[in-house]
């Protein structure tokens, strides 16, 4: 145990948000991925002077530090490493400022996501990005990873959504990045911060930009007899110039365990269903609607419930958001990847992805954002079990490996972190990731903020684009 460290922390901080016990150190050692980390000691800061005093006090004693939200992440993006400082935001929560007029509002990095909609929607305005954890994440987790969600497919992702940002840099000095103005003058560093996984510094204040809330809003489920019958209604849909809202795909092993948790009513004989969702103004909607079905029809669509009224859509999105909730009922325990492959490619992909799955004698689940080729395959275990963790991580490799293949990319949302980060060099050249190396050291040249993360070791950068033999079959 570092005392000196805690101590200067402690004199920075009230002591007791300074916590170095053996049950917070365990609990802050991870994440939600299957990952696990070294500890020093857990900082709570309430202000971005504190945050400041954490990183300046991390950097006298030469020790690294990684921020934390609220340890929602799945690649091992806020594992400490080295015996790190964690900065823990999560009673950084307030909601300072909401701009009606201007669109926008300025909140702490620990707001929950969901929280910022429910405080902005009787204003008939809400934050776009929706992740799965939506009820638990942070609004500088979904900073810091870039997040997506299901309706990011009309929207985007967090960064169309983030105007500017207060950061403490890794030498402990606060900057604004980016702010009010829709066009700052410089180079646009905002967008080189969201998405930098806790490498360039942590964020303090955040302005998001908050969307209309849209005057109609239809959804609609589709099932299927086949996952390529499902798969290429997505690619006609979006071929027809349509561009819903959210376009949603759950295969039959999470149909079913969906409707076990929550009975919504999905069809427990059906290969696979589609959640379509529609928003704009009503009579756009409507014949969008019309359109859609038309095409599910054409397409192999067995039947087409349209939700009747709110309830009934919340249902119906409740049991989308639940799925790696509900997945505990066939085991207790799951890993999850989210490559991205191209549109016209997901009916091959995921039959691979099941031919990888019954390889390594295992069960794989797929629930993802058909719309944008976001695939999230869950392979579902039982870590009791001798042997299985090795199975479920050489499938895993190779499920991206046949991504990337595909044309596809490493991560749509949940980020590199620790998961990914020796599969770098399979998209990325050696110039390119030099290149990023030499970003991260504009920022943070002495290389403790968040430490050994995204960019590979030494070892893996010169091999670039060496996908496994054989990964395409």
């Amino acid at each position: 145990m570092n005392e000196g460290l805690i101590r200067d922390l402690r004199a920075a901080l009230d002591p007791d948000r300074v916590r170095c016990g053996e049950t917070e150190l365990v609990l802050y050692g991870r994440d939600a991925s299957n990952m696990n980390g070294s500890t020093a000691v857990v900082c709570l800061p309430l202000t971005t002077a504190e945050v400041q005093s954490c990183v300046r006090i991390a950097n006298q004693h030469s020790v690294p530090f990684v921020a934390r939200g609220s340890g929602t992440g799945l690649a091992g993006g806020a594992v400490p490493l080295e015996g790190a400082v964690v900065i823990a935001l999560s009673k950084m929560n307030r909601v300072l400022d909401v701009d009606t007029e201007n669109r926008l509002a300025w909140v702490e990095p620990g707001v929950l996501n969901l929280d910022l909609t429910r405080e902005t929607t009787p204003l008939g305005l809400h934050f776009a990005p929706d992740p799965s954890s939506q009820q638990s994440c942070s609004i500088g987790g979904n900073v810091a990873n870039n997040s997506g969600g299901p309706h990011c497919l009309a929207d985007g992702v967090t960064n169309a959504h983030i105007l500017g940002l207060e950061v403490v840099l890794p030498d402990g000095e606060v900057v604004l990045l980016g702010g009010e103005d829709p066009e700052p003058e410089g180079l646009d560093l905002r967008g080189v911060f969201v998405g930098s996984e806790g490498m360039l510094g942590i964020a303090t204040r955040i302005c998001v930009r908050l969307s209309q809330n849209p005057p109609s809003v239809r959804t609609l489920l589709m099932d299927f007899d086949t996952v390529d019958a499902g798969a290429a209604t997505v690619s006609a849909i979006i071929a027809a110039g349509i561009l819903p809202a959210a376009l949603e795909m759950m295969d039959r092993l999470c149909i079913e365990a969906v409707e076990a948790f929550v009975h919504a009513g999905l069809p427990l004989d059906a290969a696979a269903v589609l959640l379509v969702e529609v928003s704009g103004l009503a009579h756009g909607v409507e014949s969008d609607v019309e359109r859609v079905i038309d095409i599910g029809r054409a397409h192999g669509a067995r039947t087409v419930r349209v939700a009747q009224d709110e309830a009934e859509r919340q249902l119906l999105w409740k049991g989308r958001k639940s799925a790696f909730g509900a997945i505990a009922r066939i085991k207790p325990n799951y890993y999850l990847h989210d490559t991205v492959v191209p549109r016209r490619r997901l009916p091959e992909v995921l039959r691979r992805v099941y031919e990888i799955a019954a390889k390594h004698d295992l069960l794989v689940l797929n629930v993802f954002h058909a719309g944008d080729g976001n695939l999230h395959p869950l392979l579902v275990f039982d870590k009791r079990e001798p042997g299985v963790l090795e199975r479920v991580h050489a499938a895993g490799e190779e499920i991206v490996a046949v991504s990337v293949a595909a044309g596809g990319v490493l991560s749509g949302e949940h980020g590199i972190g620790l998961e990914k980060r020796e599969y770098m060099p399979w998209m990325f050249g050696a110039d390119d990731l030099a290149a990023q190396e030499a970003l991260r050291a504009a920022f943070d040249p002495e290389r403790r903020s968040n430490p050994n993360k995204v960019l590979p070791s030494p070892a893996h950068c010169g091999d670039a684009h060496a996908l496994p033999e054989g990964v395409w079959i």
